[in-house]
Order: C-alpha cells, then structure tokens, then sequence
C-alpha cells in the first residue's frame, strides 16, 4: 500500500470495539486503494467491511442513515488525524 494509513491502530479499534461489521469511509482519491486496504486489514481481524462507496468530504460528511444500518463501527480515512472515542 502505497499510504500510512494506519493500519495498526484501526486493528486497535476494531479489536478495542470488539466490531464485527465495520464501515470504511474514503475520500474519493483514495478509493482506488480500498480493494488493497480491506485485504490488508482481514489479514489481522476477523470482520466484515463495508466501503462507503458514496463521497466524502471530511469528518464533517457522515452518511446519512449510517445508524439504521447498524456498523459496529465507523472509520474515516482523511488528511488530519481525529481521535477514536
């Protein structure tokens, strides 16, 4: 993967959260890199990913309806780090 996406820490919070159903948020530029990202992260949890597939133009862009469809937890990729609560 060509980008420091973290990955060790969203493990962290996924395995912290005990999530089984998680939904990955990309900007548009790096959603060339979900294909990459998913594999990368089922090599260390057992989850299932969702990526959003609709736009995203920061933390302040949360989709709409993404309570109804009950993810254990959210993670959004951007350019400035936010803190996990």
């Amino acid at each position: 993967m060509k980008y420091d996406l973290e990955i060790d820490n969203v493990v962290e919070q996924i395995k912290k959260n005990k999530a089984k159903l998680v939904c990955l948020q990309l900007p548009d530029g790096l959603k060339p890199e979900a294909s990459a990202l998913v594999k990368e992260l089922q090599k260390k949890v057992d989850c299932e990913f969702v990526v959003w597939a609709g736009s995203c133009w920061g933390a302040c862009d949360t989709p709409v309806g993404l309570k109804e469809l009950n993810f254990d937890l959210v993670v959004q990729f951007g350019h400035s780090a936010w803190p996990f609560y």
